[in-house]
């Protein structure tokens, strides 16, 4: 029994020292493979006796890893959408053929770095097929609420290969109302304001305010009258409004109330009122009651301070941009920027345990744990880094260092089966 344990010990060894060499080859095949992690090869005893008596030999079992939490270093490439997480976690892609099929289960998978290209559907896309994923941007450039437990609200990131435009549909405003025109023996001249907007054919159409004074016949009347009117409707008039400015210590200059002549009401909660224009409603925020920011009435001064618009007219894509959070910004010819998706990292209590699929590409599993969609660069995340590819983690100067010991260890298990060959030989001998 001893000898014949000897032989299957052998052999264990030969088998075990072979899977070795297996992630040994494939290490060194991969070592200028961007984003692969090596895989390590343990070895674990097999006990079957210890009595005194007689000893059993178990032999030895083979178990391999991939070391997916290790970090490669990062190297800068000249393309902008070439993408590496720069800390824990990892981008979600999908296979085009899964996308391409149309039937919405397409399966996410994960990497940590790749090169991503507009392919000729729009997609971003590396050279392997893989196509970038990341929640879609509303028009105005925010995010919906998306659920972080699942990748339901994932979608295949795709750019419109045609012109484009996004009309205009907030508006926010900072100026300041000269106090001194609502004095009784003032001028009543009225201050004009035009704010251009895009309409649903990203034309130019501008809104025209007036801004005319109540002139009391004595005292202070703190009170202006504002008029809109649309360009695209023969200057018809869109919205009147009476707006009246406090003049307390606390509160000075600040709106006080916002009576509505025609047009949307006012709300004094979130500053905003709605007006019609040609092409649909645009909200124009000018400021809430009791706040110093946006219409104000101070000193002698007409100053319009800044106007903020969102919208767009038409323009062709020249460029894409992905910053460290993960938005995916498409940049036009018109020099309007555009935030059009975000990219989450991914992250699960125990990364070792996700599933290898090909091109350094990975899926969720038991062992893995659930995972969460963090934003890049919150929770335990790092962030996103472009112009830049992940290393592979081997070090080819160890692997080869491994493959002479896994060398001599197979050739030292070989002479042990030679050894009981030739004993089992001399005890067939002894019978004859």
């Amino acid at each position: 029994m001893t000898i014949s344990s000897s032989l299957n010990a052998g052999i264990a060894g030969l088998q075990s020292n072979a899977t070795r060499l297996g992630s040994i080859s494939d290490n060194i095949a991969n070592a200028s493979t961007f984003g692969y992690k090596r895989v390590v090869t343990d070895f674990n005893s097999l006990v079957l006796s210890n009595s005194g008596v007689s000893y059993t030999a178990g032999g030895v079992r083979a178990s391999s890893q991939r070391l997916i939490s290790e970090s490669g270093s990062l190297v800068s490439t000249s393309n902008a959408t070439d993408l590496a997480v720069r800390g824990r976690g990892l981008m979600p892609v999908a296979s085009r053929p899964s996308v391409l099929a149309g039937d919405g289960n397409a399966k996410m998978m994960l990497t940590t770095t790749g090169s991503f290209r507009i392919d000729e559907d729009g997609y971003l896309a590396s050279e392997s097929g893989l196509l970038l994923m990341g929640w879609p941007a509303n028009i105005d450039g925010s995010f919906p609420s998306f659920p972080r437990d699942t990748s339901d609200g994932l979608e295949p990131i795709q750019f419109s290969l045609n012109l484009k435009g996004d009309p205009t549909t907030q508006v926010t405003m900072g100026l300041n109302l000269p106090a001194t025109s609502t004095i009784a023996g003032a001028d009543g001249e009225a201050r004009n304001l035009s704010i251009e907007y895009f309409d649903n054919l990203g034309t130019s159409q501008s809104v025209a305010l007036e801004f005319i004074p109540t002139v009391p016949a004595t005292g202070s009347s703190n009170e202006w009258t504002i008029i809109m009117r649309d360009s695209a409707q023969d200057d018809a008039v869109i919205g009147e409004y009476v707006i009246s400015f406090n003049d307390t210590r606390a509160d000075g200059g600040t709106i006080a109330s916002v009576t509505t002549v025609t047009g949307g009401p006012y709300d004094p909660a979130t500053g905003e009122l709605i007006v019609d224009v040609a092409s649909g409603p645009i909200s124009f925020d000018i400021g809430e009651v009791g706040d110093n920011q946006g219409v104000v009435q101070l000193s002698d001064t007409f100053a319009p301070i800044s106007v903020v618009k969102d919208g767009s007219p038409v323009g062709n894509m020249i460029s894409v941009e992905v910053d460290p959070n993960g938005y995916v910004k498409a940049i036009f010819d018109t020099g309007v920027t555009s935030v059009l998706y975000q990219i989450p990292l991914v992250d699960m209590p125990n990364p070792g345990g996700l599933i290898s699929l090909d091109s350094q590409t990975y899926k969720p599993s038991v062992e893995s744990g659930p995972f969460f969609l963090w934003d890049a660069g919150d929770g335990p995340t790092g962030d996103l880094k472009s112009y830049a590819r992940e290393e592979s983690t081997v070090d080819v100067a160890t692997e080869l260092t491994e493959m002479i010991r896994t060398q001599r260890a197979y050739s030292s298990n070989a002479k042990v089966i030679q050894t009981v060959d030739e004993m089992l030989q001399e005890t067939t001998n002894i019978k004859r």
